[in-house]
């Protein structure tokens, strides 16, 4: 969501680049394709998002590290540092404490969400329903009902109620949201996950 507000207010395409196309399992590929990227970032202006950027920035010296993984980090570092673009380079990752420490040095910026409060729950709801709603809808007993979800797990509730609202020419209520609330945090917090 930052990445995307981030392009917006400087009126920047935004690129994602998925690890899961980036890393493949010949041996200097993964390097190569950085490179491709990096020579992009620097021809095309833009907002280029880094996602679930873990899985090639690991502590090098984690033990179950790979020496290509840990050669990958290295080139990626060096790219950054040779950056001149007037490109945004944003990487994000949910495994924070997985990072090399090197990394927090190139980045001009480092910001941690946390837990949204109730305040934020509320300006989020309102922001995200404005457009679909005239009245204050937003409860208190709503907001406890979406406390421990995140940012992004409160906007998919405020986005899957307009689009059920919408395709099913439904007015937007309270147990219209209470129930997406409820799907959310039953499909975030089940299955043994450790959100």
């Amino acid at each position: 969501m930052t990445s995307k507000i981030i392009a917006t207010e400087l009126n920047y395409p935004l690129y994602t680049i998925q690890m899961d196309k980036l890393v493949t399992k010949y041996m200097g590929e993964t390097s190569i394709k950085l490179r491709q990227i990096f020579d992009v970032i620097a021809e095309n202006e833009g907002v280029y998002l880094f996602d679930e950027f873990d899985a090639i920035a690991s502590e090098r010296s984690l033990e179950n590290d790979v020496g290509e993984m840990r050669r990958v980090l290295n080139s990626f570092l060096q790219f950054i540092e040779q950056d001149t673009s007037n490109s945004i380079i944003i990487a994000i990752t949910n495994n924070p404490k997985l990072l090399d420490k090197a990394l927090f040095r190139r980045f001009d910026d480092i910001i941690h969400y946390n837990i949204p409060n109730e305040y934020q729950i509320k300006t989020l709801m309102e922001n995200k329903l404005a457009n679909f709603v005239n009245e204050d809808i937003i409860t208190s007993g709503l907001i406890e009902k979406a406390t421990n979800l995140s940012h992004a797990e409160i906007s998919r509730v405020c986005e899957d109620t307009i689009k059920i609202s919408v395709l099913n020419k439904r007015k937007i209520e309270i147990k219209l949201l209470e129930e997406m609330i409820k799907e959310r945090k039953s499909a975030y917090f089940s299955g043994g996950n450790d959100c």
